[in-house]
């Protein structure tokens, strides 16, 4: 049985990796590795179909080390152990560990001590960013390499290269430039998509057109799958695209994540930049994201889209202002530091205090002149006011004004005045 083309077609070494020049190119650290003849433990990642896996069988081979694969989520620790006992038997293994961000404590313990000893370099892959997905006892010992996402350009070499060489597909077939194109731009950087899509192609018609490229790759291959960084770079990037005021990037945004079919992320991010950068100098819009949520929720998909895309441009085209976050951030950095005892006519049951020294509820007028704040921060402010839209203009004269009256925690003078 012959094998995918995806595999014919792996690198054999790090002259045939696409891209990645600043690992493999030329003075670069991954070229040193196998110059030096000098192997560490250390982990890749990066996006599917960049060539993590590709890269560390490369390594292995080109510095004659012999290796084995642990797949993180199917190995078990019998595998393992068979694993540290040929490290043992042997000298200079390799271990690749696939989807290593998915590796349980036991099987880490055992691990560590053999990677510290150096009778085990490990390998280890994955599409996760390892500084949230692995664990620190792994990652301290590993270094750790980044694989970029591969550009339209670095998938038509792939292409072209699987089409000419001998063990792809020997110059059978011919491909126009558009379907080229298509298949380069729905790949998404994914060397391994890009080459089962031409697979398929070659096999409907040894003449690749546009038409036969549609027919077998309709959508374009996502990146965003719920739970991975993929998708959470996709929510940080529509978050910042809102706060940034750039409408046509948000509604991108907001389009994978309706690919994704992911209301809930749709849902909290809206939500948290309605009141977190917007906030004050536009409550209405405040208000009409939380009746367009609860709309789109009713409605579910597809409709949903139209009443969040209102949502999402009312909001990225809105006056922004952050001064309710920024003032309760304040606050809480003075809570974290000093607990401040409340005063005591502010207290609800205060003990032991003369009628006059109380807080008056029935006296409306004097509300605005008692001092509030416990004495040692009694002119702390934590609200600054912006003055992008006209509700907080609003707020923020009447809050001029109040802070020109004097305020006492000397409610018995206070009351004296009022007689």
């Amino acid at each position: 049985m012959r094998q995918p083309l995806a595999l014919r077609m792996r690198p054999k070494s790090l002259d045939d990796v696409i891209g990645q020049k600043h690992l493999v190119g030329e003075n670069m650290i991954l070229r040193k590795v196998v110059e030096n003849k000098q192997l560490f433990s250390c982990i890749l990642f990066g996006p599917p179909g960049t060539g993590k896996t590709t890269i560390a069988k490369v390594l292995a081979n080109s510095l004659n080390r012999p290796y084995r694969m642990f797949n993180a989520v199917t190995g078990n620790k019998k595998d393992l152990d068979a694993i540290f006992l040929e490290a043992k038997l042997s000298s200079g293994l390799v271990l690749i560990i696939d989807e290593i961000h998915r590796l349980n404590k036991d099987k880490q313990d055992l691990l560590l001590p053999h990677i510290e000893e150096g009778t085990l370099t490990v390998i280890g892959t994955t599409t996760s960013n390892p500084y949230f997905a692995i664990n620190p006892a792994i990652r301290s010992r590993c270094h750790l390499l980044e694989l970029k996402h591969l550009t339209p350009d670095d998938i038509k070499e792939a292409l072209l290269n699987a089409i000419k060489a001998p063990e792809g597909l020997n110059n059978t077939v011919n491909i126009s430039d558009e379907a080229l194109e298509i298949i380069a731009n729905h790949a998404n950087g994914d060397i391994r998509y890009a080459l089962n899509v031409l697979e398929i192609c070659a096999i409907a018609s040894n003449n690749i057109t546009k038409d036969i490229v549609i027919q077998y790759s309709q959508f374009p291959n996502s990146s965003i799958s719920l739970g991975d960084d993929g998708h959470y770079d996709a929510v940080s990037a529509f978050q910042k695209s809102i706060r940034g005021s750039d409408v046509n990037a948000a509604l991108y945004y907001l389009a994978r994540l309706i690919q994704a079919n992911d209301m809930d992320s749709i849902e909290r991010r809206l939500l948290v930049i309605a009141y977190e950068d917007i906030g004050l100098a536009n409550p209405q819009a405040c208000a009409r994201c939380v009746n367009a949520i609860d709309a789109a929720k009713r409605v579910g998909f597809p409709e949903a889209k139209i009443i969040l895309s209102n949502a999402v441009i009312d909001l990225c085209l809105s006056p922004k202002s952050r001064s309710a976050d920024e003032a309760i951030s304040k606050a809480l950095q003075v809570v974290e530091n000093n607990a401040y005892p409340v005063p005591d006519y502010l207290r609800l049951t205060p003990v032991n205090m003369k009628d006059e020294d109380k807080y008056d509820y029935g006296d409306k007028e004097s509300w605005c002149h008692i001092q509030y704040l416990p004495e040692p921060i009694k002119n702390i402010e934590f609200y600054v006011p912006n003055q992008t839209g006209s509700y907080e203009r609003a707020l923020a004269a009447n809050y001029e004004n109040l802070k020109k009256l004097k305020r006492t925690s000397n409610l018995a003078i206070l009351k004296k005045k009022k007689v």
